[in-house]
């Protein structure tokens, strides 16, 4: 038996659990806060000192957490950019999350390329606020001084690791976190340096991305780092995805990811095509309008909590008593329209009533989530089992209509953070490799998550029903607008 190590840096805390390596049970666990001070008027600010990550990771070790431990493996918060000058110092903080000053950024980079369809082609995504490739284009224009010193670039993991590993001459990268550059491509597995210079306007060094099972190094005290990924390939490594599997994960908007044997190229650009931490592809949907719906919902009818609204939904009936929201609130991202809104059909003097408007917003985010799916699925894309994550997939209101509107077996993961222990496993299959023991090829077989696992049975027809009725209300006032 072994013991490896797994660093989950997100974007409030860092968590680090301590696996055995032949099971994967978690034996202890870390956690520490990051010290970053809010922007005025409240929220998470765009830019971080990462020097804040290093002293939360020292904390969350601390207490000789990680005695014993031969390896350990970085996750860490997507789309953050490290712009590092040639000394390797930090041209200036770290620019982080869904970055709104980047908006116009990232429709001049399109227009610039020439389309969507052009993006797709190039990289398998559309520059969105959050890619690193549109943070660049944002700095070039707002601080030409910086983005002239910037001779390196590191994201969140890749900088961790190389601190880890005393900021060595060289430094490393994965595939998984390198397809949601922008400026790396999952179909290829390869580099667009020439994307890099349409955005910051120069070329620069960029991270070498090894292998899933190889190791970016080994600390002088003897401890083995493996490659790092960003924090949703992590999470589907840890939850023990793979092929017929999809995820669907719950925020304000919502994602939908599958595990996919090659790289998916659609010129509409709702499909960003990322590669996961295993070898294999994750092409991802996401949409604008989840829980911000339920939100909304709950506003409107002067509910306490989302609790209150699922009860609310739970006595009503499946198809809401004839109503249908179509729950584009913030515009939406599938289909693409991003200046409608949301509308309801279907009101009735009888179907005035907030049991059925409840039991609408459900229906509406996960009929919403659903399409998502069929993007996918209307790509070759098998879905057999779909993981549902998030604080509302715990809802009854959520549990009872998921499974027949999505037309498959959903699992509800116990809480747990995945993406640590899927680094974790990073860390062991690299420590297997190196020590002759597991095969470059194959992961370590860990347990799978504990969850509850729900069918659609008899209820399945019904759910399509509504499904159907949805479709055909989305098609009536968007037509073609999925196609």
């Amino acid at each position: 038996m072994g013991i490896v190590a797994g660093l989950d840096s997100a974007p409030d805390f860092t968590r680090i659990v301590v696996c055995d390596t032949d099971t994967g049970a978690v034996l202890r666990q870390g956690y520490a806060p990051h010290p970053v001070d809010a922007p005025e008027g409240g929220g998470r600010p765009s830019d971080v000192d990462p020097q804040s990550w290093l002293l939360s990771l020292g904390e969350a070790a601390g207490g000789g957490l990680l005695e014993g431990v031969q390896a350990i493996g970085v996750s860490a918060q997507q789309n953050a950019v490290i712009p590092l000058d040639a000394q390797g110092n930090t041209v200036r903080p770290a620019m982080t999350g869904g970055d709104k000053r980047a908006q116009v950024a990232a429709a001049d980079l399109v227009d610039a390329l020439g389309g969507r369809g052009a993006w797709a082609q190039a990289v398998g995504a559309v520059p969105q606020s959050a890619h690193p490739v549109t943070k660049l284009r944002w700095l070039a224009k707002s601080d030409p001084e910086a983005a002239a010193r910037t001779a390196v670039l590191l994201q969140a993991h890749d900088w961790l690791v190389w601190q880890l590993l005393g900021r060595p001459a060289r430094r490393t990268t994965d595939r998984g976190g390198a397809s949601g550059t922008g400026y790396w491509s999952a179909a290829s597995g390869g580099y667009r340096p020439d994307l890099v210079e349409l955005a910051l306007g120069h070329q620069v060094m960029l991270p070498d991305v090894i292998g899933p099972s190889e190791a970016a190094g080994t600390t002088p005290e003897g401890l083995l780092i493996s490659a790092g990924t960003g924090e949703t390939m992590a999470a589907a490594f840890g939850l023990g995805l793979g092929l017929g599997d999809a995820v669907v994960s719950l925020g304000a908007s919502g994602s939908v990811m599958a595990v996919h044997r090659e790289a998916l190229v659609d010129s509409s650009g709702m499909i960003t095509s990322l590669a996961d931490a295993t070898g294999m592809h994750l092409p991802v949907v996401t949409t604008l309008n989840a829980v911000r719906t339920l939100r909304g919902t709950a506003e409107l009818l002067g509910v306490k909590d989302l609790e209150t609204l699922s009860e609310l939904a739970t006595q009503s009936t499946p198809g809401s008593h004839g109503l249908v929201m179509l729950p584009y609130l913030e515009g939406e991202r599938t289909p693409n329209l991003p200046h409608t809104a949301g509308t309801i059909t279907g009101l009735r003097r009888e179907s005035m009533k907030p049991e059925h408007l409840a039991r609408a917003a459900f229906e509406g985010m996960l009929c919403g989530l659903a399409d998502a799916l069929d993007v996918l699925r209307g790509r070759g894309v098998e879905v057999r089992r779909i993981f549902l994550l998030g604080a509302a997939a715990e809802l009854p209101a959520v549990q009872a209509a998921a499974p027949s509107l999505f037309g498959a077996q959903v699992v509800v993961p116990q809480p747990a953070d995945y993406a640590a222990i899927g680094a974790a496993r990073q860390a062991a299959w690299a420590l297997g490799v190196s020590q002759g023991t597991l095969d470059p090829r194959t992961p370590p077989a860990w347990q799978g998550a504990a969850a509850q696992v729900l069918d659609p049975g008899e209820d399945l027809a019904v759910g399509q029903a509504v499904r159907q009725q949805f479709v055909s209300v989305r098609e009536q006032i968007h037509p073609g607008a999925l196609h």
